[in-house]
């Protein structure tokens, strides 16, 4: 223990560097969802084919396939940023993905009456879904959001191999010096795990609050 108790300092500014990573990719990735969902939703064909396409896209590379790319690709192409950066905005937009089917399989669940009776108020198709499908989607997937949450948490570990010093990375560095991979991996899995947990505890708490006024 004294290799995890030692080096508590490393890991906990790694762990801090795993929260920003996760909060600053969710808030993009919620962002940049909703915009895709909406485009697979719209009513204007091409739209629909380009969110179709970023979902399909995004869904079948792997993020560590993305992260490597942009971090030594876009380089190549006069696109500079921090890795930090790069990894907040790939891990945004990959997650974007999952966000956007969570979303539209929330405004399918929405009856087709809501969007009629909008319309009929004279809101057009922006307006109607902010307004009127939107919210109410939102409600139905809460969980599923949630989950994406967690994902996304454990995917902010991919970053270490791309050089941002994240937990896992902070963890890897700590086992160079101490070779104690067990207390110090099975640290970092719990510090995991705790956030994985608290997540799943807000979203529960979410969830049964917009229940209550559904």
């Amino acid at each position: 223990m004294d290799a995890l108790t030692g080096n508590l300092p490393a890991l906990w500014d790694g762990l801090l560097v795993t929260l920003q990573l996760t909060l600053l990719a969710f808030a993009g990735a919620s962002v940049a969802g909703t915009l895709v969902a909406a485009a697979r939703v719209s009513p204007v064909p091409v739209l629909r084919a380009a969110g179709t396409v970023y979902v399909e896209t995004l869904q079948n590379i792997p993020l560590l396939v993305l992260l490597i790319l942009a971090v030594f690709g876009l380089p190549e192409i006069g696109v500079q940023a921090g890795l930090f950066t790069t990894a907040v905005v790939v891990i945004a937009l990959y997650q974007a993905a999952y966000v956007a089917e969570a979303l539209r399989s929330g405004i399918n669940a929405v009856p087709s009456g809501q969007g009629e009776a909008a319309r009929a108020l004279g809101l057009g198709f922006t307006g109607s879904l902010r307004h009127v499908v939107l919210p109410q989607a939102l409600g139905t997937v809460v969980q599923p959001l949630g989950n994406i949450f967690i994902m996304l948490t454990m995917n902010t570990s991919l970053a270490a191999a791309v050089g941002v010093v994240e937990l896992t990375a902070a963890a890897n560095r700590v086992n160079l010096v101490e070779a104690r991979p067990i207390p110090i991996f099975v640290g970092a899995g719990v510090a995991y795990m705790l956030l994985s947990s608290l997540a799943g505890l807000v979203t529960g708490v979410l969830e049964r609050r917009l229940a209550v006024h559904r």
